[in-house]
């Protein structure tokens, strides 16, 4: 099957809509279904964004950026989810009530079809946010359409996203903490503030996460720095740490976040 064919399949899934509201984290996921919704389906796409602490600013300014350029029809909401105890409990289904809470917020919105951009890929892993998109009946155009995450990042490439296209995985910053370490604003900007300046001295397609582990706070990247660079990160992440009462421990290989769920239960 062509990436022709694959598109058709997609807008066909979009087809079956008369109006949808589509949930934008500023992934390259549900980037390009909004993209690709907003240009070639008969659907009236609303792109819907959620503005909180765990979000990255460059995600929101993504968002931001593309809905001038493509001229989508933008609402940016608050879902509230660091007012939910059972999401600042940070339990392992911590995106159960993450997502319940965003779903919520995007149901007083509109009365329509929610749209998420989950993959085929995404259903082989822990995803507990997929149990609160089933029960506000949130619709998977990709699943639908038998798209994996290298079609989505075939596409972004076919239609000029490059942006999209050279994106790194972008999970929530909650994402970085340990399951069981409760989540708070204070370590969501630490994290957000030390990535971007970690990113600001690697190259522009490494991964990189700043994670908060019982013992302390761990980088993991890919490619893994060497040598003077890795020994630059270290100290500056030493400086960053002691400035605010933490202890880094350490930089490993980038591993995706179910491994880090994995090593939390073990």
């Amino acid at each position: 099957m062509t990436l022709a064919d694959r598109q058709a399949d997609l807008v066909s899934a979009l087809d079956r809509h008369a109006a949808l509201a589509i949930a934008v984290s500023g992934g390259v996921d549900s980037m390009v279904l909004t993209y690709l919704a907003s240009r070639f389906s008969r659907a009236s796409v609303t792109a819907v964004h959620a503005v909180s602490p765990a979000v990255p600013a460059l995600a929101t300014a993504r968002v931001e950026a593309h809905a001038r350029r493509h001229a989508w029809a933008l609402r940016l909401v608050d879902a509230r989810e660091l007012e939910d105890p059972s999401y600042r409990a940070n339990p392992v289904n911590r995106c159960f009530h993450c997502k319940t809470n965003l779903y919520a917020c995007i149901r007083k919105v509109t009365s329509g079809p929610i749209a998420s951009g989950t993959n085929i890929d995404d259903l082989g892993d822990y995803r507990p946010g997929l149990e609160a998109a089933r029960q506000y009946g949130v619709v998977h155009p990709f699943v639908e359409a038998g798209l994996h995450k290298a079609d989505i990042y075939a596409l972004a490439r076919a239609h000029g996203l490059d942006d999209l296209a050279a994106l790194p995985a972008q999970p929530c910053l909650a994402s970085r903490i340990e399951t069981g370490i409760g989540v708070d604003a204070t370590s969501l900007r630490f994290i957000e503030a030390t990535e971007n300046e970690l990113g600001a001295l690697l190259p522009a397609t490494s991964a990189i996460r700043c994670r908060i582990i019982a013992g302390g706070i761990c980088v993991e990247c890919a490619p893994l720095p060497q040598d003077d660079a890795r020994a630059r990160i270290e100290q500056r992440m030493h400086e960053l740490c002691r400035a605010d009462g933490r202890r880094f421990i350490g930089m490993r290989p980038y591993r995706r976040g179910s491994a880090f769920l994995r090593d939390a239960a073990e």
